[in-house]
């Protein structure tokens, strides 16, 4: 029953046949049990670890390579074949143990269901298990305890229920069961209901259960989460297309080189291997696994950022994130309500810190300030745990016990000074709290502090603290009082009263008051917030603010962050009014958006991301797990946030820190840089690797190399190189510039000249070496064997040659340290060290088909090798002279 709201306390009891007093019967619950189902949430079938395997081989270059290996298996090359398979299930493995550590946000969420209730069952308060309620049911609620369904309230006494989970809204929410809403009240402002997964922090109450299982909000969430769909990133898309294109190119060329052999009258079995050779080329078996690997090293680099990535493409998109919508609550603010200003006297004085922690202090204070400070301490229900920060109670209280630190008022020390011997608990209707403690050395034994509204205070007040004297208060000073309100209040200040009378007993009496002063409070902007957000603007990358909180409150905390460019904010009622394409055209400039459901969260996502964005959501409630799931990237709090916003997000951020974000983009930029330099390496050798046999067939000469030859350079002579280069450092200036434009391909313009010059480079010297050495050994078979040896040398130094020029695009290799990265040292070195074995110890000669070189002939090859190293240099030289 959706609508409850909208309806009286005694139409809902009437609709569910159910009475206040009593509740339901055992009968009826068994009924209804059977006809509503459990209280529980429910998921869509998880796909078996068999399946999300087979899932791996989908895509078309992994086709081939398995295509590749089994032609390779079945004509006796076993060894060839098997390394490539080897490598296909490595990598099938990894994809598995990756997925199947996420998708767990609606485990989560079924948990945060009380695992028991409190309900009437024919006049008896009993314990039940929750997830036996029923629609019908009475619920039973105290400070304390979580919502186990959603309720419609039917009474209510000071009943607080902090919501924040769920509408992201910061101050517990205050509820009135008398109420009757109108059918568009947004979920933040429901006051007659209580939501499953939220929980009751302050009073008491009792409520009929209206809905169960996945028809409650959190039901909602969960079907949202299940309905979701993993989308590919932006790499992925690219490295498919990549794949594809390779692919095909693969299949032509081997086609071209077959028929042009039978042309020439070779024999089918030799033109055959051949052309499996040449797919062997075409295709960098370990490219696959070299970009997974790099991303898993990524997240480890992050995790010592404060960012934990559970899904390893996320790393890469990361650094195209276009725009970030981040929650409020708990992510640009701290969740935690602190004093910010005070008003006694006709004193305006500011309150320095952040957060519960008592560092800080007061500018200026008067006596008036003085009394307010401890009126505020003393009427005051919290508990404030100094040593660790943190409060046991209502946030709003706990902010005036860690301001009563900041001005040397200590509750334990003033409680026992000033004992409590009476009260009156605060109360909805009146809006006030009272309590009563004895005082020496005043006109009367007891003093009554009394905190609450504003204009409660002023209304009971017939005095005013003024000059260290009490005086009759006059309409001037009212509206002062008033005044000082509507100023807190226009900088979206929770403001709060404070009034003081002498008592002759300890009987509470809330008239002719004696006004002391006003508190401004708010959930302050994190420190650190600002200038991530202006790293962003400067990055290119848009910052838009969506939260449950109010419209005034996020204006406010958007325009301290620099959020607020113009004075455009749409709430949630004003989303529900707009079609999608309105509201396309409203996300592009507004960049607040206030009282929003989790719905509207997801229709924004979407929104943003059809404007062509890549974008980034970040939360900490469960009413944020929805949009987290449907983001290009989920970013969910580590500190504050709940277990289900952590499962539906793909990075953690570990110090709740918005910087971090920051951060997280800078690393997944440098790790797509060092993605496509990756890349441009490994196809420029593949594609020398094809024109070195396409030219030695055309030219009909001996095929220079041998299919174990191009898949030990594949898989280890440049798979090394590869995995350093995946390591290098950032470059200078990556969050100077926009980001990259997801539509673009990883092989662009500057990228195509680049392999194509390093490829004929590659080309030239490996040929080059070759030619030498066979026509210097006179033409013949053991010239022949010369010559494979001798261009298998040069193709391997060539390589690592070449991978001390692709450490950057841009910058020439003489003006970077040549060996600051450890990593490509140490890859060199040990590709050397295999080099020389392939070629001077018999058993691993005999492998690889090589026969020993002298001296000379070894000098000649590096020479030869040099030649590649060249290209790469003129690459960048062309690249930077013509504009691609």
């Amino acid at each position: 029953m959706d609508e409850g709201y909208t309806r009286s306390a005694e139409e809902i009891l009437r609709f569910h046949e159910v009475t206040a007093a009593s509740g339901l019967d055992a009968r009826d619950a068994e009924e209804r049990l059977r006809k509503y189902g459990e209280n529980k949430l429910e998921g869509k079938k998880e796909d078996t670890l068999f399946i999300k395997f087979l899932y791996q081989f989908k895509d078309f270059l992994v086709i081939i390579l398995i295509a590749a290996s089994v032609i390779s298996i079945a004509v006796g090359e076993y060894f060839d074949g098997c390394v490539i398979l080897a490598i296909v299930l490595l990598n099938a493995g990894l994809g598995v143990f990756q997925e199947n550590k996420a998708g767990n946000a609606l485990k989560a969420l079924k948990n945060m269901a009380s695992p028991q209730s409190k309900v009437l069952r024919g006049g008896q308060i009993e314990k039940i298990a929750s997830n036996l309620l029923v629609p019908g049911d009475v619920v039973v609620l105290e400070a304390g305890d979580y919502i186990p369904a959603d309720l419609r309230l039917i009474e209510s006494v000071n009943l607080k229920i902090d919501e924040s989970a769920l509408t992201g809204e910061s101050v517990a929410s205050e509820k009135d069961a008398s109420l009757v809403l109108e059918k568009d009240t947004g979920l933040g402002d429901r006051k007659n209901s209580a939501y499953m997964g939220t929980m009751v922090t302050y009073g008491r109450g009792h409520g009929v259960v209206t809905d169960t299982g996945m028809k409650t909000q959190m039901g909602k969430i969960a079907a949202m989460l299940t309905e979701h769909r993993e989308e590919p990133t932006p790499l992925q898309i690219s490295l498919n297309a990549l794949g594809k294109t390779l692919g095909i190119v693969c299949i032509v060329v081997c086609a071209v080189i077959f028929g042009l052999g039978l042309l020439r009258g070779l024999a089918v079995l030799e033109m055959f291997m051949t052309a499996v050779s040449l797919a062997v080329a075409a295709i960098p078996e370990g490219l696959t696994m070299v970009v997974t690997v790099i991303l898993a090293l990524g997240m480890q680099r992050m995790v010592r950022s404060h960012a934990i990535i559970k899904r390893l493409s996320a790393v890469e998109t990361l650094g195209s994130t276009t725009v970030i919508c981040s929650d409020k609550t708990g992510t640009l603010t701290q969740n935690k309500m602190t004093v910010v200003n005070l008003y006694a006297d006709g004193l305006f004085s500011e309150v320095t810190g952040t957060g519960y922690e008592a560092d800080g202090g007061i500018s200026e204070m008067n006596e008036a300030a003085r009394i307010l400070v401890e009126g505020a301490v003393l009427c005051n229900d919290a508990i404030y745990h100094k040593e660790e920060s943190s409060i046991i109670g209502d946030p709003t209280e706990g902010a005036l016990l860690v301001l009563g630190e900041k001005a040397g008022v200590a509750k334990d020390v003033i409680n026992k000074e000033k004992p409590r011997v009476g009260e009156l608990p605060f109360d909805s209707d009146r809006k006030l709290m009272s309590t009563v403690h004895p005082v020496e050395n005043a006109p009367r034994p007891y003093i009554m502090y009394t905190k609450g509204a504003p204009d409660e205070i002023l209304r009971r007040c017939a005095y005013i603290y003024s000059n260290g004297e009490i005086r009759t208060i006059s309409e001037e000073d009212r509206g002062e009082a008033a005044a000082a309100n509507g100023k807190f209040a226009d900088s979206a200040l929770r403001v709060l009263g404070v009034a003081f009378k002498y008592l002759q007993s300890p009987e509470p009496k809330e008239e002719d008051l004696v006004f002391t002063g006003l508190m401004g409070m708010i959930d302050p902007p994190r420190d650190e917030a600002k200038a991530a957000i202006e790293v962003c603007e400067k990055a290119g990358i848009t910052v838009k603010m969506i939260t449950g909180d109010h419209k005034a409150t996020a204006m406010a905390i958007a325009r301290q962050l620099g959020i607020m460019k113009n004075d455009k904010a749409v709430s949630g009622r004003e989303i529900d009014a707009m079609d999608d394409n309105k509201l396309r055209e409203v996300s592009k400039d507004t960049h607040v958006f206030a009282r929003v459901s989790p719905e509207h969260k997801v229709r924004l996502i979407n929104v943003v991301r059809a404007n062509g964005n890549i974008a980034a959501m970040t939360g900490d409630g469960v009413n944020d797990a929805p949009s987290l799931k449907k983001a290009d990237i989920g970013v969910a709090m580590g500190i504050t946030g709940t277990d289900v916003s952590k499962e539906a997000a793909d990075m953690i951020l570990t110090d709740d820190n918005f910087a971090s974000i920051v951060r997280a983009v800078e690393e997944g930029r440098t790790i797509y840089n060092n993605i496509r330099k990756v890349v441009g390496y490994l196809l420029s050798c593949n594609i020398g690797e094809i024109m070195v046999i396409f030219i030695a067939m055309l030219f009909g000469w001996p095929v220079p190399l041998l299919p174990i030859h191009l898949l030990a350079i594949n898989l280890i002579t440049d798979a090394f190189p590869a995995f350093a280069l995946g390591m290098e450092e950032k470059e200078q200036g990556l969050m100077d510039v926009p980001p990259r434009d997801p539509k673009k391909p990883i092989v662009d313009r500057k990228m195509t000249v680049s392999v194509l010059i390093q490829s004929i480079s590659l080309t030239i010297g490996v040929l080059g070496s070759f030619m030498f050495a066979y026509a210097s050994n006179g033409f013949n078979e053991y010239g022949k064997q010369i010559g494979e040896t001798a261009c298998f040398v040069t193709i391997v130094l060539g390589e690592l040659f070449r991978a001390y020029t692709a450490r950057s695009e841009k910058i020439s290799l003489f003006k970077m340290k040549w060996f600051s990265n450890r990593y490509l040292n140490q890859c060199v070195i040990v590709s050397i060290a295999f080099l020389l074995c392939s070629v001077f110890l018999p058993g691993f000669r005999v492998i690889f088909g090589n026969v020993p070189l002298t001296g000379f002939e070894i000098f000649c090859a590096a020479a030869f090798a040099l030649i590649p190293l060249a290209g790469g240099e003129i690459s960048k030289l062309v690249n930077r002279r013509v504009s691609l």
